[in-house]
């Protein structure tokens, strides 16, 4: 018991550690049983973004990367895992799976460091188990989810208990606490700056309030607006490291009107490297959800913040679920939060990540995730409040039971959470094909969500991808997807062509005004419509374009047609398209009955929906030969009908579209291979996933 005693903050803290890392590989022994999601002998990892530093890391190894090819080449998860590839004898993709699992984990370590500071170590390592697998957090940070996630709560963390620590101790080396862990998180998650000037801005509140005679508490301010300010990190660093000398060694020096000139000293310095700007830019995106993306002035373009789940409202069950697994445990940590902060005024400084984490009601559910730690913590102090008040017997045991209660909704979501890689072996090998085919100034068109993968698997260029998505980038390739063939290829050719020349002479992204200027369009009607006709004038090639068209887009095909699907001139959104995916289906006695209620005729010449009927213009059933050929039967029904319906027999699925979307590039190309006579020729029809050339 004594030894317990002497190393009680070491063993808690490996405790809580090993427990986060083994709930973490749960994912890994599921995955591990479908080879679907395996290549190069490892798994894949499950988030879009992360191979975004997978092709920086892969860059770095390999020492080059290509001019303007987006690769993240030098960013810090990027950097920490070439470092860790060239140290460990491990593989790239082993690292990209792991990493978040160990180093997300740390999160127990700042938690159960601010319960030594209160001197409630117990409650605070129950808060570390509760916060280590609580829904959101777990979901940002499993195993296979390699992104920058893996720390975005942990620096924050130890910087709350930096301060926490100088409140109580007064010690210098709070100091560098603090200002180290805010200048890396800062270095480490860029759009971390406005929490980070929230931190500051409260704390110095908190300090006006209850503690302005209090000297250490404005040098901390000092340190703190040093490690924000947007200069470079070496010599934020010096600056930081120099004002620590003046106050170890020259502490005598630092009287009322020294402390006024550093003060105005390092607000200007503040001001002069951007001050602002990136809080505007992180609320302008996520609060102000206005339709149009106006940061082209010409032209009104589709938000991508509307089509985000991650960044849409939720409700008030799925938000307590989010941060503590179950709404009785978030009252519960609510309570306890405000209990802390009563007994230990210091605690206000966390109020920034709760509100922050609150802020998910408002900007989407993918904030939740800096309420869960704070929330925890007040969990965690509640329960050994009320069983100290109660003078429970046993307390240890009863103390664990319920943090074992308390624990079972997470440990629950953990089990039935199960993602997928983000593409499966039959995807990736596909572009790996496309990568020893094509070259790497070549560009491959498709949707955003592929734009990483795409590059890190077959090393070419994209137009859009999880970063570069605004609505005036993403509206040239929607309407490459979601137009008939011809225009398809005019317009991929055109936004290739402007995207390099963009980056030469600074079009700013306004490609399309651009366009217009160039080729002399007054109106932009016109040039919509000339660049459907097969003889438009387009600039000399520079480079190929293959076409990207996976089955699996076809389930967000509407929403990828949402961005040219628009008045430009206003914003006003034209009617959604008629198009209906059914896998489930079954016999009935009038018909093929959908799960959506929709009925299809014995004969296929009809459907009902809401209770009225729809001629159809043609029923197609597409299926695979044992050559692995595509077959179609056609049968033209009604000429002037707008419905049509494909069967692709292999697939188990029916689509139901009108004329717009099935004459789009990707209808044609994907389901119905009708490339014959169009700018397009195959190079890889497999069908998981199809790449077309362009020809011209």
């Amino acid at each position: 018991m004594q030894l317990l005693n002497r190393y009680q903050i070491p063993i808690f803290i490996i405790i809580a550690y090993l427990f986060a890392i083994l709930c973490r590989m749960e994912w890994v022994v599921w995955a591990s049983g479908y080879s679907d999601f395996i290549w190069n002998n490892q798994l894949m990892i499950s988030t879009n973004d992360g191979y975004a530093y997978a092709e920086g890391a892969r860059d770095m190894i390999a020492g080059f990367h290509q001019p303007n090819d987006l690769s993240y080449y030098g960013t810090p998860l990027s950097t920490l895992t070439f470092l860790l590839a060239k140290i460990l004898p491990v593989s790239l993709e082993t690292i990209m799976v792991y990493l978040s699992v160990f180093l997300a984990s740390l999160i127990v370590v700042p938690m159960i460091l601010i319960g030594k500071e209160f001197g409630h170590v117990k409650e605070f390592f129950v808060a570390s188990l509760l916060a280590s697998i609580a829904n959101s957090y777990y979901n940002r940070t499993m195993a296979g989810y390699y992104d920058t996630d893996m720390l975005v709560i942990v620096l924050p963390l130890f910087a709350i208990w930096g301060l926490i620590r100088l409140h109580f101790r007064g010690d210098l080396g709070s100091f560098l606490i603090i200002s180290i862990s805010m200048l890396i998180y800062n270095w480490w998650y860029p759009s971390s700056y406005t929490l980070c000037v929230a931190m500051t801005i409260f704390y110095a509140l908190y300090t006006i309030v209850f503690e302005r005679k209090n000297l250490r508490n404005y040098q901390a301010i000092l340190f703190m607006i040093l490690a924000i300010t947007a200069a470079s990190y070496i010599f934020k660093l010096a600056l930081i490291l120099a004002l620590f000398g003046l106050i170890y060694f020259r502490s005598y020096w630092l009287n009322f009107k020294l402390m006024a000139m550093l003060f105005i000293a390092v607000l200007a310095l503040f001001i002069a490297f951007g001050g602002l700007n990136p809080i505007w830019f992180q609320a302008k995106f996520y609060l102000f959800r206005s339709l149009g993306d106006s940061s082209s002035l010409a032209f009104y373009f589709y938000n991508v913040n509307q089509t985000i789940m991650e960044s849409g409202r939720i409700d008030l069950d799925l938000f307590t679920q989010r941060i503590s697994g179950h709404w009785s445990i978030f009252i519960a940590g609510v309570i306890g939060y405000v209990l802390l902060c009563v007994k230990f005024r210091i605690f206000l400084v966390a109020i920034p990540m709760v509100g922050l984490g609150f802020l998910a009601l408002k900007g989407g559910l993918r904030f939740t995730i800096y309420a869960v730690p704070i929330i925890a913590m007040g969990f965690g102090f509640l329960l050994f409040y009320i069983l100290n008040k109660a003078k429970i017997a046993r307390l240890n045991l009863i103390a664990g039971i319920i943090t074992a209660l308390a624990l079972m909704p997470s440990l629950i979501h953990i089990y039935y959470y199960k993602p997928s890689s983000v593409l499966f072996k039959t995807e990736v090998n596909v572009l790996d094909k496309l990568g020893k085919i094509a070259d790497r100034e070549d560009y491959t068109l498709a949707w955003w969500d592929y734009g990483y993968a795409i590059r890190y698997y077959s090393d070419t260029k994209t137009l859009i991808d999880g970063g570069k998505h605004l609505g005036r980038e993403n509206y040239a390739v929607s309407y490459a997807l979601t137009m008939p063939p011809t225009s398809s290829a005019n317009m991929a050719r055109l936004e290739v062509e402007y995207t390099q020349k963009g980056y030469e002479q600074n079009y700013n992204g306004k490609n399309l005004e651009q366009i217009l200027k160039d080729y002399n369009y007054d109106e932009l009607g016109k040039f919509l419509s000339d660049i459907k006709k097969d003889k438009f004038s387009l600039p000399q090639k520079s480079r190929d374009i293959y076409y990207f068209l996976p089955d699996r887009m076809m389930g967000i095909f509407p929403v990828v047609a949402k961005f040219s699907r628009l008045d430009l001139l206003n914003g006003k959104e034209w009617a959604d398209p008629f198009f209906v995916i059914a896998t489930n289906f079954a016999q009935v006695d009038n018909g093929i009955s959908l799960n959506n209620g929709i009925i299809i005729s014995n004969d296929a010449t009809h459907i009902e929906l809401n209770g009225q009927k729809f001629r159809v213009n043609s029923y197609i059933e597409t299926k695979y030969d044992e050559n692995m050929k595509l077959k179609k039967t056609i049968h033209n029904i009604d000429n002037l009908a707008d419905i049509y319906l494909i069967y692709m027999v292999d697939y188990g699925r029916f689509i139901l579209l009108d004329k717009e979307m099935f004459e789009s590039s990707y209808i044609q190309l994907f389901v119905l291979e009708n490339y014959a006579g169009t700018p397009f020729e195959p190079v890889i029809l497999d069908p998981a996933a199809k790449v077309y050339k362009l020809k011209r």
